[in-house]
């Protein structure tokens, strides 16, 4: 009856990892990508930004190599250099990214696809295409608010292609996307402001971290202005003047927006299927990726579940194994880990201190603060912190937060333990690794007041 078993419309990595275990489990299946495939991580997001990262700090190893020995001489940096690396590694990647879907025979369309349909789809040149099933995997785009000048603002969608390197950066925001790209521009050597309308950054994380990332922001330059928005931003000769809502006006080079995400589902014809919408764009789903119309399914950061690649890629992978495996799966959103590579980065599974009292009741904290050992000879005034949550009822490790250096490749390991239900006794009887910062998680012994 129909040309495919299941169209895809978005080739990001939910969409790509559905696609490609449903064809393997014997499916026709079809994919319809208008930019890139690869998605928002891959070309627009996650691995273009740790790139920036990586390239962000060798100003403070530069400064800090001092302290080791080495004479480091006259120093420079290329912003269109940058740039063209980062260019040729996306490419790679998204040749790698066609060359999977190809080989595991998924047949793919580059362009725009909506839906007419339950089961029809058209294509940007007008060509219909039915399916007996459809996934959405369109993933979100940056939230920009409707203020006067904001045409001239950036977003990460525009950061990672600007010809120039802006010397004067506003941010606006304190969420992750915010303070990873404050960092980028400030290790790169602009001059970096952040406006937030509360009262500290990284709102949802634990507040201990909050407030020691904030310190360190501070600590490298970055000028932190809370309980601050923009009114309004002009056009000038020589930038971009900036009205904030207390009256002040500062100029700057370039404005990046990173005030949230929004579900993609804007133009894609969902009202046609009858597929409901929240409030915010984004489609609910059942634990199996199901929408109210039970042949169109939803994965990623569309459904606004959790919006990290790793969860988008299990639910795909579940969709897939669900509706075309014979194995209904369903994809775990407890105890997900996650990180921020912010300056310093920081890591975290689990609750938070407050949510962890709200949820249990009593609870054992552990603290560890120290000077990381790259610093001491360093010389860098900057400090990592670690926290781990108990149940005292059961003695089970329910959340392990850090900022400090390589915070997210520790805490990968730590969600293992914390994802399976050990002990505090366990962790204890666990043989350190020494001298190393995650042998700390091993080693707190004294609970915090």
């Amino acid at each position: 009856m129909f040309d495919f078993d299941l169209f895809v419309i978005g080739a990001g990595s939910g969409g790509v990892r559905a696609g490609r275990i449903a064809s393997g489990l014997g499916a026709r299946v079809a994919i319809a990508e208008e930019y890139r495939v690869g998605g928002t991580c891959v070309i627009r997001g996650c691995v273009p930004k740790k790139l920036f990262v990586y390239a962000s700090h060798f100003a403070q190893d530069f400064e800090d190599a001092a302290g080791f020995g080495w004479q480091i001489g006259e120093r420079g940096f290329s912003w269109q250099a940058l740039i063209a690396s980062k260019d040729k590694e996306i490419e790679r990647l998204n040749a790698l990214y066609v060359t999977t879907l190809k080989n595991a025979g998924v047949t793919t369309f580059n362009e725009r696809a909506t839906i007419k349909d339950k089961n029809t789809v058209v294509l940007a040149d007008g060509k219909e295409i039915t399916a007996e099933k459809i996934l959405i995997a369109t993933g979100g785009t940056p939230f920009k608010p409707d203020i006067t000048g904001i045409e001239h603002a950036i977003t990460s969608n525009e950061a990672f292609h600007l010809d120039e390197f802006p010397k004067r950066v506003l941010v606006s925001g304190a969420g992750y996307i915010a303070v990873e790209f404050a960092a980028i521009f400030n290790g790169l050597g602009a001059n970096v402001e952040l406006a937030y309308r509360r009262d500290m950054v990284l709102r949802g994380f634990d507040d201990d971290l909050r407030s020691k990332l904030e310190h360190e922001m501070k600590s490298q330059g970055i000028k932190v202005h809370l309980h601050t928005q923009i009114d309004k931003i002009e056009k000038c000769e020589d930038g971009l003047n900036v009205t904030f809502h207390h009256g002040d006006v500062s100029q700057f080079d370039a404005v990046f927006y990173a005030t949230g995400r929004t579900p993609n589902t804007a133009g894609l014809g969902l009202e046609n299927a009858g597929v409901k919408l929240a409030a915010n764009g984004s489609i609910p789903v059942n634990e199996y990726s199901r929408t109210n119309v039970p042949n169109i399914f939803a994965v990623g950061d569309v459904t606004d579940r959790i919006a990290l690649t790793p969860v988008a890629i299990k639910e795909g992978h579940a969709f897939a194994l669900t509706e075309y495996g014979n194995n209904p799966t369903s994809a775990e959103h407890d105890n997900v880990a996650s990180a921020v590579f912010s300056q310093p980065p920081i890591a975290t599974v689990g609750p938070t201190e407050t949510e962890a009292k709200e949820k249990y009741g009593e609870i054992d904290v552990y603290v560890s603060d120290f000077k990381p050992m790259k610093y001491t000879l360093g010389g860098r005034d900057e400090r990592a912190f670690i926290k781990m949550i108990v149940d005292p009822k059961t003695d089970k490790v329910i959340a392990a937060h850090m900022i400090g250096p390589d915070a997210p490749e520790i805490i990968q390991g730590v969600a293992i333990a914390v994802k399976n239900g050990l002990t505090k006794a366990q962790f204890d009887s666990t043989v350190a690794i020494h001298p190393s910062s995650a042998e700390e998680f091993v080693l707190m012994s004294t609970k915090r007041d």
